[in-house]
C-alpha cells in the first residue's frame, strides 16, 4: 500500500526558533529539525544536536531551558547531571535532544524518525525572532 504524502510543514513557531537560535549561540553540531507531527502522538517536531562534551550539552540544554522559562513555557529536562551522553528537553510541541557524537551515532533517531520531514534549519538560525 502506497503512503499517503505528508501534510506541508506548519509554520515554525517562534519559539521553538529561539531554542534553535540559542543552540547555534552555544555552537551546537549538526543541528536537525524533524518534523513528526503526522507521524508521532509524542511531540510535533525533534530538534537533535551534537555537543563536544557532557558540560557542554549542559550548557546547551541550560540555554534551551533558559529561552523556554523567559517565554514561559513549560519543560521538562532530563538528569543532565549524568554522563551518559544525552540530554533531553521536552518542551511538549517540541523535543530537544542533544547528544554526544557517539552517542547520537549509536542511538540514530534520524533514522527512527525517517518518516518525519526535515527542516531547514539555516534560514531559522538567521532569521529574526521574537518571543
Amino acid at each position: 500500500m502506497p503512503q499517503r504524502p505528508l501534510d506541508p510543514i506548519p509554520s515554525i513557531p517562534s519559539i521553538l526558533q529561539a531554542c534553535v537560535q540559542a543552540l547555534d549561540d552555544k555552537k551546537a553540531e549538526d543541528i536537525r529539525i524533524i518534523y513528526v507531527g503526522e507521524v508521532s502522538s509524542i511531540t510535533d517536531y525533534f530538534v537533535i544536536a551534537t555537543g563536544t562534551s557532557n558540560p557542554h550539552l549542559k550548557a546547551m540544554a541550560r540555554a534551551v531551558e533558559a529561552v523556554l522559562d523567559t517565554a514561559s513555557e513549560p519543560c521538562t529536562v532530563s538528569d543532565a547531571r549524568d554522563e551518559s551522553g544525552w540530554v533531553v528537553v521536552d518542551g511538549y510541541a517540541f523535543m530537544v535532544h542533544l547528544f554526544s557524537k557517539d552517542t547520537r551515532r549509536y542511538f540514530n533517531l534520524e533514522g527512527l524518525w525517517k518518516d518525519g520531514v526535515d527542516v531547514p534549519v539555516e534560514d531559522l538560525v538567521a532569521a529574526p525572532v521574537r518571543v
